[in-house]
């Protein structure tokens, strides 16, 4: 793949629950790919800009296709898990290292309805993925 320096931009609303928006800025590099994700909600004051969250590096395991090592570099501890769940599997998907920034925001979610949210954001960033490979 050859390293983009013009980021792709995602939007969609959540799955039900379309006052949810998520959001996805990536740049493709070549050798790595940079992910900040977050979600603006439209029934608040859209001039609130969220916080940095944090930030994941994971890397493939080049013996085990299955194996998917990763590490925090900057931790929030309310979308840290999202953002460990997402590096992981982006880097397993994409066979090379992520740099995965989170800010999302689920209150109001239940499990089931943040699960269909990060397949459908795997989805769309897979998807876009592809079509630069």
């Amino acid at each position: 793949m050859e390293p983009s320096f013009k980021p792709v931009h995602i939007s969609f609303p959540m799955p039900r629950h379309p006052h949810l928006n998520f959001h996805a800025h990536l740049s493709f590099m070549g050798n790595c790919t940079m992910a900040h994700l977050t979600t603006t909600n439209i029934a608040e004051d859209e001039s609130t800009v969220p916080p940095m969250g944090s930030l994941v590096y994971a890397m493939p395991d080049m013996r085990n296709d299955r194996n998917v090592i990763s590490t925090p570099l900057a931790t929030s501890g309310s979308n840290i898990d999202y953002a460990t769940r997402m590096a992981k599997v982006l880097a397993r998907k994409m066979k090379h290292p992520v740099y995965v920034g989170c800010s999302m925001d689920f209150t109001g979610m239940t499990a089931e309805e943040e699960m269909e949210g990060f397949a459908a954001a795997v989805d769309q960033i897979m998807e876009r993925w592809d079509s630069k490979s």
